[in-house]
């Protein structure tokens, strides 16, 4: 059952002494998320937000992401061109706590809206660079997780080979992704910095610029391919700008294969599908996984584009793995999206079941090529403007709570503020509503 928002307000003071809560908003809907939030208003006009968990993979979650965040001192901080929240206090509550931390403002956009162009690709871009070029060595001062290249291959094959023993990988898959993983010259990577579950979701724009990213319960050092498959996927006319204006910035340190295993992973969140029909016993999403799976080898053997590796043949285009992984679920049972801390309406701790009988509209799915051929020689020929004025953007979320059950970025529905039952002193009504956020985090050609 979902907490009052004054509940939480209280619960806020409780937490942060001192804090005196002149405005609150809710920040989620009443059910059916992973946590309950409330934005806060404080009397000193800080912006803050509190959360506490509905389950223990919340919780988990949480935690996770305080330590990130926690490693992400000043120091790194500074050298990222966009804000994190940052921990305020927290305090107990019926057995889990609620957290306190800065509200981060901005709006949530669709992977589509975030390549649509150039100044806000480039900032996307930029973005990305900006954490993969962090010095890896607070990672390993932090305890987080670091992955050399051999243990993210074995990760993969790993993978690859529980999904085969489920009996319901077909050969040609199993074929194609064994020859990516047998390539030496694939894993030839730098680890970096990752963010560790990058998504559209992920990001907080005001005008064109990214001003916040959110979600950080993955970070660790890996494989930078890991938080760029998603924008292989992206439909937006600056999608190929956003990649690279990325190259530029990491200055040479990006390896010639990335978007090739960018596109690895996205086939391979077709694999973790199926494995968590198996492991729910969900014969419906089975099922499921099992046609998209047959759609994917119908694809491969049709067409003719880059390849995951000298050795592999054919992949798919962009429109062929979108119109299988837009209707994918989110993959990981145990792992909340990136947009989390930007609107918790949607159940994170579940997978994002299949929109029923829903067939993408053709306008909706028609692929862009992105020329990955002079991979490391384009240069964007612009910039995002650093003048940007943001005092006209709405603020970031659907506080009211807009479904996400359906859409995890149906947002921007304001929502009652609770204070004492007056109405709150946000004025932002207006807040955007944006449609089709959260597409699935796939990757191709």
């Amino acid at each position: 059952m979902a907490r009052p928002p004054l509940t939480l307000a209280a619960l806020a003071t409780a937490a942060v002494p001192g804090l005196e809560v002149r405005a609150v908003r809710v920040h989620t809907r009443n059910s059916g998320g992973s946590y309950d939030a409330v934005r806060l208003r404080s009397s000193d006009d800080r912006e803050l937000l509190i959360r506490v968990p509905r389950d223990q993979t919340a919780e988990t979650e949480q935690s996770a992401d305080l330590l990130a965040l926690h490693a992400l001192s000043d120091g790194v901080r500074a050298m990222l061109p966009f804000e994190l929240a940052e921990y305020v206090g927290q305090a107990p509550v019926d057995g889990t706590r609620g957290v306190v931390t800065t509200f981060v403002p901005g709006l949530g956009r669709t992977a589509d809206e975030l390549t649509g162009s150039d100044p806000i690709a480039e900032s996307v871009g930029l973005a990305i660079a900006a954490v993969h070029n962090l010095p890896t060595g607070f990672i390993g001062e932090a305890g987080l997780p670091r992955r050399t290249p051999g243990e993210v291959r074995d990760e993969v094959v790993a993978l690859v080979g529980r999904a085969t023993d489920t009996g319901h990988l077909p050969a040609a898959l199993l074929r194609r992704w064994e020859e990516a993983t047998d390539d030496e010259s694939l894993w030839r990577f730098q680890p970096t910095v990752v963010n560790g579950q990058l998504s559209a979701d992920s990001f907080l724009v005001l005008e064109d610029t990214v001003t916040g990213i959110v979600g950080w319960s993955e970070l660790g050092q890996g494989d930078p391919a890991v938080d760029l498959h998603w924008l292989l996927t992206a439909r937006g006319g600056s999608a190929e700008r956003a990649l690279e204006t990325y190259l530029l910035a990491r200055e040479g340190g990006a390896d010639p294969h990335i978007p090739q295993r960018a596109l690895l992973y996205g086939e391979l969140e077709l694999a973790r599908w199926l494995l968590h029909g198996v492991e729910q016993r969900d014969d419906a999403t089975i099922a499921d996984a099992v046609g998209m799976l047959d759609a994917l080898v119908e694809s491969v053997h049709d067409r003719s584009s880059e390849p995951l590796s000298p050795e592999t043949g054919p992949i798919l285009t962009v429109g062929d793995v979108e119109r299988m992984l837009d209707r994918t679920p989110q993959l990981d049972a145990q792992r909340e999206p990136a947009g989390a801390m930007l609107t918790d309406s949607y159940d994170f701790t579940a997978l994002r079941r299949r929109e029923a009988d829903a067939e993408p509209d053709a306008s909706m799915t028609a692929p862009i090529p992105l020329d990955l051929s002079d991979w490391g020689d384009a240069a964007p020929e612009s910039k995002a403007d650093p003048d940007a004025d943001p005092a006209h953007a709405s603020e970031s979320t659907d506080d009211s709570g807009a479904s996400r059950d359906a859409d995890p970025a149906q947002r921007g529905s304001t929502a009652a503020d609770a204070a004492d039952g007056a109405e709150s002193s946000f004025t932002d009504s207006a807040e955007r509503s944006a449609d089709d956020q959260a597409r699935r985090n796939s990757a191709s050609s």
